[in-house]
Order: C-alpha cells, then structure tokens, then sequence
C-alpha cells in the first residue's frame, strides 16, 4: 500500500481528530469536515481546538512516530495580551516552569522573537477582543517538544496570556499556499 501525506491548515475550532462516538463530542468539528481523507489518515501531533494551522497528516504511523518522538522544530506566532517586554522574552527563551499532567515541568530551552508586524492571517471564525481591550504582540517561538497546551501555559506563566496561537512550520513543512481549512497532498514527509 502507497502511504499518503498531507497538509492542513486548520482552522480555529476543529479537533485534531477524526470522528469520534462519544456523548460528549457530537456537537464538535473533527478533520474529517475538511477533506475526504484516507482511512488510516491520523495527525501526526496535535493542535488543541483554539489554536489553529499548519498539522501534518499521514497513513505511515512510522513517519507519524519519527515527526513527533524526534526533536523536528515546530515554530508558532503567538499574539499575546499585553506589550511583551525583553525579560519575559528571556524567560521563555531559558525555559519556565508549568504544570503538565499535575507534576511541575521545566520547558525546554526555545527561540522567542518578536515579530515587529502582526502576521496577515485570515479572521478567526470566533473574534480575538479589539484594541479597546489593550495592546497586544505577535512574538514567535520555535520548540522542539510539545506538552498539553504548553505554549499558553508558558505565556501565561511570564505574565503575557495567549489570545491567538497559530503554528507556521513544522521541520521543512511550512503553511505556505495554503488558505484557512485548505489541504494539500504531499509527495512524503522529510
């Protein structure tokens, strides 16, 4: 059997799963809405319902495996609440305590830099609170790990909570060409 790869941007809302039976999911969106995958297609990590972008998907649970037990890059642009300030920056960059699955946890040091402009991304399906609320930054952050929702624990931690997180590249793999809820077939995963 020939496995296949593909990319999505996934939109604001949507689990990174498919259809699930369970009472308490009917009335959640699941990749399956967005495209006539596969069987076999499962995502190769995660994004949590508010977070949006780029998330691979392949029928090679070997390739599924080696993208999330191996240290591939994943780099986000994060909008924060608030002016993030150089300290915070640092903190994020060194690595900062956050609980993840009741234990306390140091994060791996990353790449944090502020984007001088806020990205051009299309609007979120459900709206980010307006300027009237004050100001806020896109900073991006490239890790290499992935614990449960561990970019807003992270941000929250250094005093600047996430609004919007959107991932843009994992490894090689970027967002580029693609449209909110597009997918695009992919020859392989490298």
């Amino acid at each position: 059997m020939k496995h296949r790869h593909f990319k999505l941007f996934k939109p604001y809302g949507y689990l990174s799963q498919f259809q699930s039976n369970a009472k308490h999911e009917r009335n959640k969106k699941f990749l399956g809405e967005l495209y006539d995958f596969p069987e076999g297609t499962m995502a190769i990590g995660r994004l949590d319902k508010d977070s949006e972008g780029l998330l691979l998907l392949t029928t090679d649970g070997k390739v599924s495996y080696e993208i999330t037990s191996s240290k591939t890059d994943k780099e986000y642009y994060v909008q924060v609440d608030g002016e993030i300030n150089d300290a915070a920056i640092l903190a994020l960059e060194k690595g900062v305590e956050i609980s993840h699955q009741s234990e306390t946890y140091t994060t791996k040091p990353c790449k944090v830099f502020l984007l001088e402009n806020a990205p051009e991304f299309p609007e979120r399906a459900k709206k980010i609170r307006d300027e009237r609320h004050g100001k806020t930054s896109w900073i991006t952050i490239t890790i290499n790990e992935g614990k449960f929702r561990q970019l807003r624990k992270m941000t929250a931690k250094v005093g600047f909570p996430t609004l919007r997180l959107v991932r843009v590249r994992v490894g090689a793999i970027t967002l580029e060409g693609l449209q909110m809820g597009d997918v695009q077939e992919l020859d392989m995963i490298p």
